[in-house]
């Protein structure tokens, strides 16, 4: 197996597909999650083009959010969209981000990613509310590269 495969068990992944899924009950927010061995970039800067590549920035109220892991590289970024990074403050995300990587540390990657994602879905509820007529733009399920 590779080291996507082998980073989070089937079940564990349907806990995290599952935390989208509250998270998002939440907030109208659109949230990824996506895991890949290794890349050549600053786990920032490829967590842009994945955010890209995944279309996350063709939601209509530009809310998408990427939590993007590298598992070789112990790399990990949390990216929002413009219509987020026009309302929050600039370390809108740091105190997410330790959260992650505060069980990261310690090998609980599934615990990181899903509280992770709570806490996202709870910051953005302020910014981004749930409204009843909201549609689900993009997949909840993790994409792997």
């Amino acid at each position: 197996m590779s080291l996507t495969e082998d980073f989070l068990t089937p079940e564990e992944e349907k806990e995290i597909v599952h935390a989208i899924h509250v998270a998002e009950q939440n907030t109208s927010g659109e949230i990824r999650v996506h895991i890949e061995a290794h890349a050549e970039k600053l786990p920032l800067e490829r967590a842009k083009e994945v955010f890209h590549a995944l279309g996350m920035d063709a939601t209509e109220a530009k809310n998408g959010v990427l939590f993007y892991v590298g598992v070789q590289d112990h790399s990990f970024a949390i990216i929002g969209d413009k219509g987020i990074d026009d309302v929050v403050e600039d370390d809108f995300w740091d105190c997410t981000k330790d959260v992650v990587i505060g069980h990261f540390k310690n090998k609980e990657f599934k615990d990181g990613l899903v509280n992770g994602i709570l806490r996202a879905g709870e910051r953005l509820k302020k910014h981004f509310p749930f409204h009843s007529e909201d549609t689900n733009e993009l997949s909840n399920e993790i994409s792997k590269g």
